[in-house]
C-alpha cells in the first residue's frame, strides 16, 4: 500500500473530528479528479469505479457534456426558484421525461432534490388522488432515509434502528427471491406461490380498498439486486388496476440505462402509474422527480408540492445532458454488453469457488451472492466484506448489498472501457483467490 501524504492523513483526522460518525465511508481516500469510470485520489492513486456513487454515475465522472451544461447554466443563473420565476430547462426536462417513460397516456412531472423526496411525493400524490392512506412496499425494499421513506424500507440496521416511531399505515408485502426457493420447487411453481402470497397479504395485512399505492423497485437495489419474475410483476400491476391502487415504480437506482433500457420496468411489459427517478438522472448534481398520469399529478393543488431547491437549474441542465448522452452514446446497448461480460466471468468463478452462490443481473445491474456453500445457501457476509475490502485496497471501488450483507454489486459507469472493465474484474478474481 502506498504511503499516505501528510495532507491526506490530516484530512482523515479532520473527517473523524468534524464529520458525524453516522456517515459511512467504504473508502477513506480523498478524491481529486474523476474521468469516465476512473477516480484519482490526492496521493495519486488510481481507482476503477465499480460503485458509481451508488448507481449515480451511469454517464461517468465529469462527462464533457455534463461539465459544459453545468458551467453554461452557472454562467446564466444558479437558482431563481421555479415557484418564484420559471426557467426553460425545468419545462424541457419534464417534456422529455414524459415522452420516454412508459405509457401513451397524458403525463406530467414534478422535480425535487433526492430519491427519498421523490418517493415521499409519489406517496403524497397517490394519497391525494385516491383519498386513501395505506402504502404497500416489499420485503427487502429500500426507498430512502427520511421518516416515511424509512418506514417503507425493509432493512432495520443500519437504516431504521433507533429512529422510530415510524409512519403509520405502511405495510411490506412478500417479494420473490428465486435463489432461496426450495430445491424441489420449479420457477413456475415458485412464481405461482409468490403471487398467491401477495394476494393473501391483502386479506391478512391490509384491505385493498384502503391502499393508496404499491411502491415497487423493479429490481431491488439495497436488498441485493433481486430480480422478480415477469409474471409476478404483471400480477402485482393487474391487482393494483383491479382495486384502484396506484402502482409506483421506484426507478431511482434502476433508471437511465442501468438495466439496458431507460427504465427497468420496461423489461416486464407493464406500465406504472407513477415513476420515481433520481441518482443517474443528474450525473452527480442533486435532482429527482415523479412522472406519471396527468390526472394523478394534478390531484394536488398549487403550492402542495415542491421545495426550495426542487428541480434546480443546475440539476435540470445536467439531466438534459444525461438524456442526450444515453441516446447519442447508445448506453442502453452498452449496459447489456457490460452485464453479459460480468455474468460470463462470474459464472467461471462459480465453477472454482463454492462460496459463490447466485449470479443475477438485468442489463448491467449485476450482483454476486456469497454463501457458506452452494448446498446450504447460508449467507456469507464475511467473504463478501473481505472481497469488497480487498478491492478497495487494490484500486477498485466496490460495494456490498443485501439484507444479510452477503452480496457484491456492480454499478460501474456505463461508459467504462473494455480494458477498465477487465482490469476491475481481475482485481475481484484476485480477491476471490485470496479468500
Amino acid at each position: 500500500m502506498p504511503t499516505l501524504t501528510n495532507e491526506t492523513l490530516l484530512l482523515q483526522q479532520k473527517r473523524d473530528k468534524y464529520v458525524a460518525r453516522g456517515v459511512s465511508n467504504s473508502n477513506r481516500s480523498i478524491a481529486v479528479k474523476g474521468e469516465g469510470a476512473i477516480l484519482f485520489d490526492q496521493d495519486g492513486k488510481r481507482f476503477i469505479d465499480f460503485a458509481g456513487a451508488i448507481g449515480t454515475m451511469n454517464v461517468g465522472h465529469s462527462h464533457p457534456k455534463i461539465v459544459e451544461a453545468i458551467k453554461e447554466q452557472a454562467d446564466a443563473f444558479t437558482h431563481p426558484g421555479f415557484n418564484v420565476m420559471m426557467y426553460a430547462s425545468y419545462i424541457e426536462l419534464a417534456e422529455k421525461l414524459c415522452a420516454i417513460t412508459p405509457g401513451t397516456f397524458p403525463k406530467k412531472a414534478i422535480f425535487l432534490n433526492s430519491g427519498a423526496e421523490a418517493v415521499e411525493n409519489a406517496v403524497k400524490i397517490a394519497r391525494k388522488y385516491t383519498g386513501r392512506q395505506a402504502v404497500v412496499t416489499f420485503n427487502r425494499g429500500f426507498h430512502g432515509r427520511t421518516n416515511l421513506a424509512m418506514s417503507m424500507t425493509s432493512k432495520v440496521k443500519p437504516y431504521k434502528f433507533g429512529y422510530g416511531p415510524f409512519a403509520p399505515e405502511v405495510y411490506q408485502a412478500p417479494y420473490p427471491y428465486s435463489y432461496q426457493r426450495p430445491d424441489n420447487m420449479t420457477e413456475a411453481a415458485y412464481e405461482a406461490l409468490m403471487i398467491e402470497q401477495f394476494q393473501d397479504f391483502f386479506v391478512s395485512q391490509v384491505a385493498p380498498e384502503t391502499v393508496a399505492c404499491v411502491v415497487m423497485e423493479p429490481v431491488q437495489g439495497e436488498g441485493g439486486f433481486i430480480v422478480p419474475s415477469k409474471g409476478f410483476v404483471q400480477s402485482v400491476v393487474s391487482f393494483c388496476k383491479e382495486h384502484g391502487i396506484v402502482f409506483v415504480a421506484d426507478e431511482i437506482q434502476t433508471g437511465f440505462g442501468r438495466t439496458g433500457k431507460h427504465f427497468a420496468v420496461e423489461h416486464f411489459d407493464v406500465v406504472p402509474d407513477l415513476i420515481t427517478v433520481s441518482k443517474s438522472l443528474g450525473a452527480g448534481v442533486p435532482i429527482s422527480g415523479v412522472i406519471g398520469h396527468s390526472e394523478m399529478m394534478d390531484a394536488s393543488n398549487p403550492g402542495e408540492l415542491g421545495g426550495t431547491y426542487a428541480g434546480s437549474p443546475l440539476g435540470c441542465a445536467a439531466a438534459l445532458a444525461v438524456l442526450d448522452i444515453i441516446e447519442s452514446e447508445n448506453l442502453n446497448e452498452r449496459a447489456e454488453y457490460i452485464g453479459k461480460k460480468i455474468e460470463q466471468t462470474a459464472n467461471r468463478w462459480k465453477e472454482r469457488f463454492d462460496f459463490i452462490g447466485d449470479i443475477r443481473r438485468l442489463g448491467a445491474m449485476a450482483a454476486i451472492e456469497f454463501v457458506k456453500d452452494s448446498h446450504s445457501k447460508k449467507p456469507d457476509k464475511d467473504t463478501a466484506s473481505k472481497v469488497a475490502a480487498y478491492a478497495n485496497e487494490h484500486g477498485l471501488l466496490l460495494l456490498t448489498a443485501g439484507i444479510k450483507g452477503n452480496v457484491i454489486r456492480f454499478l460501474s459507469p456505463l461508459v467504462i472501457t473494455d480494458e477498465q472493465l477487465n482490469e476491475g474484474l481481475t482485481v475481484i478474481e484476485e480477491a476471490l483467490e485470496s479468500m
